[in-house]
């Protein structure tokens, strides 16, 4: 195993064994929600995902901030989200951003993400939007926000391959999986267990993720298609919004031979499980059913992964 693959799954052990176990929520609380976003999400007002995230905000009164740090263009990105934000009701969206590490340990801006119900993460580049945040007090109060205040933190692109914390920071997209086709990077941690990747089937990137999984067997990988939206609910389970489908692979039962072969040689995967999880669907670990019955096992596990994942404390 080479020393960075050492270092991120040793980040992702970490990150497990520092949460709190899944049971610990304080009675009565409201637990947070998390949605990944595969990019390029309706903003109109048929947006069926930013209505959800207004919903489980806490409504059209709730405090709505906006971090644009991934973005090349803040400005642009802040200006139309806000729109967008209030076109669906939103009283008085907050727009934040951070071009530095001095700008992220801003102690005003932190105070407004840790007291936000909702938090948005534009796209942009991940590996910008943590060059900016990552250890600093804007990741400290999102995660606040979320683990003590139970605010909903959604991320579109970038932004959604950002709440992973072994975050796929940039790679090809090799239309069979080959070794190395990724690199990835530490990312905020609020999902351990998986790592998400954007624009799935528009971009056609199953090679690129099936080589991730390959090189990450023990973590989930969750392609999200565009104007697709996957609701993560804490101890409870999760759904899929929008118009596309979620691809979710499982290796942890897989053999590869990934440790015999040189970079961008063609991976062999025995016993990678591959689950389509299409838009309209939810799947509840709590009563082991989704939206057609019982739930298979594997998927039942899977989803047990990613819904009772502590809760964010990287």
């Amino acid at each position: 195993m080479s020393d960075r693959r050492r270092v991120l799954v040793g980040a992702g052990a970490m990150a497990i064994a520092t949460m709190m176990p899944a049971g610990a929520v304080t009675a009565g609380r409201r637990s947070g929600r998390l949605i990944a976003i595969g990019g390029a999400e309706e903003r109109g007002a048929d947006s069926e995902i930013l209505q959800r995230f207004i919903e489980l905000s806490g409504g059209s009164g709730a405090r709505i901030v906006v971090l644009t740090a991934a973005s090349i263009d803040p400005m642009a990105a802040g200006k139309a989200y806000r729109r967008a934000f209030e076109a669906l009701g939103v009283e008085n969206p907050g727009i934040v951003d951070a071009r530095d590490r001095q700008q992220a340990d801003d102690q005003d801006a932190a105070t407004r993400l840790r007291e936000a119900d909702g938090i948005f993460i534009t796209g942009g580049d991940q590996r910008r939007l943590m060059a900016s945040i990552e250890s600093s007090a804007f990741a400290d109060a999102m995660r606040e926000a979320y683990v003590k205040n139970g605010a909903c933190i959604a991320g579109t692109s970038a932004g959604a391959a950002a709440l992973s914390g072994n975050m796929l920071a940039e790679g090809s997209t090799p239309a069979l999986p080959e070794k190395d086709a990724a690199r990835l990077d530490r990312g905020l941690g609020l999902v351990s267990r998986a790592i998400i990747d954007q624009h799935f089937s528009e971009r056609r990137r199953l090679g690129r993720l099936l080589s991730v999984v390959a090189e990450q067997p023990t973590l989930l990988g969750l392609g999200i298609d565009e104007d697709t939206g996957l609701v993560i609910e804490h101890g409870r389970g999760i759904e899929v919004i929008g118009r596309g489908v979620v691809t979710l692979l499982d290796g942890r039962q897989m053999t590869s031979n990934i440790d015999e072969i040189e970079p961008r040689d063609r991976l062999e995967m025995l016993g990678v499980r591959l689950h389509l999880l299409p838009a309209g669907h939810r799947y509840l670990f709590a009563e082991g059913q989704g939206a057609e019955g019982k739930l298979p096992p594997s998927l039942r596990q899977a989803v047990g992964l990613l819904v009772n994942d502590g809760d964010g404390v990287y």
